[in-house]
């Protein structure tokens, strides 16, 4: 027998030799899982980019690409006062409630992890704000901040202090959409937190416990480092994510008094909406693209650290 025949042979009556799968003509069932996702891919997030780029080159304002600007759209972004102002508002606005949300958010997962009475009805209380709309919340806190009789300066006067004009100031305005993004989003960093500390091998703390380590002692020497990759995932999550927020100023405050309120997201929308210049705003829009991904890159080659370290440790 020669050696194609034997060869032919085994592979009939025993399958194809080890480390060479079989290879079906015609199979197309992984196109089938695969397609939608390439489809889905290619319709609404790479033909955005590339049309949003291509936007950003030209005088393109109310519907019609009136001439190729080559770079003066980007040109135009680093001497626009107003923008530079902006960005440097969104970035506090983003260190502020991303800041507050986690230290918030985790301590109340901290309380949360442990047996009491009624704690998941507590814990179902607490997630409600995330699963409503940003901009019925903005409407929400648009009422409760409402300077004439509103419930927070009722309160307040209650109490024997004066009402704030939580909507007419600069200062109180900016708190104030702060407060509303801190009520929503903090449930986010609560949901997450706590599920990543009930994931936690109690051995280690119950050991710690009788030792005799503090409950502070135990938080900075065995929760928080076996937390800090799930932190640092919410901590990305959360940065990404306020970087956008558009909803609840334009519900709240549209970006008033004057433009003490008005966030990028929201600078973006004016310069399309409302002035048309949707070659100028394509340009602002990869702008923020741009501080994104740098911010994104810088905090996930912190996670990879870590996740490579843990890797390293259990080997």
């Amino acid at each position: 027998m020669s050696e194609t025949t034997l060869t032919e042979t085994v592979a009939r009556d025993f399958g194809p030799p080890p480390g060479k799968p079989s290879r079906q003509k015609g199979d197309g069932t992984k196109w089938f899982f695969v397609g939608p996702a390439i489809i889905w891919i290619l319709l609404f997030t790479l033909f955005p980019l590339l049309y949003a780029m291509r936007t950003s080159f030209y005088a393109f304002r109310s519907g019609k690409m009136l001439r190729w600007v080559e770079f003066d759209n980007y040109r135009n972004l680093f001497s626009d006062e107003a923008l530079i102002a902006n960005l440097q508002r969104t970035i506090i606005y983003v260190i502020v409630v991303v800041a507050v949300e986690m230290v918030l958010g985790f301590l109340l997962a901290l309380l949360f992890n442990r047996q009491m009475r009624g704690v998941s009805s507590l814990r179902t209380i607490m997630v409600l704000p995330l699963f409503a709309s940003p901009i019925a919340l903005g409407y929400l806190g648009k009422t409760i901040f409402y300077e004439i009789d509103g419930p927070v300066n009722r309160a307040i006067e209650a109490l024997g202090g004066n009402a704030v004009p939580w909507l007419s100031n600069p200062t109180w305005a900016f708190v104030a959409i702060m407060v509303v993004d801190i009520w929503q989003w903090t449930p986010f960093v609560f949901l997450v937190s706590l599920a990543g500390l009930q994931g936690l091998p109690q051995d280690i703390t119950e050991a710690a416990e009788v030792d005799g380590a503090s409950a502070f002692q135990r938080l900075r020497s065995i929760t928080l480092p076996l937390m800090a990759p799930i932190l640092w995932l919410i901590l990305l999550l959360r940065t990404i994510d306020a970087f956008k927020v558009v909803d609840i100023v334009i519900s709240m405050t549209l970006g008033g008094p004057g433009r003490a309120t008005e966030l990028y997201g929201f600078y973006i929308f004016r310069t399309a909406r409302r002035f048309f210049n949707y070659g100028a705003a394509a340009a602002q829009g990869y702008l923020l693209l741009f501080i994104v991904m740098v911010l994104v890159s810088l905090l996930w080659s912190r996670i990879k650290n870590l996740y490579d370290t843990d890797e390293a440790e259990a080997r």
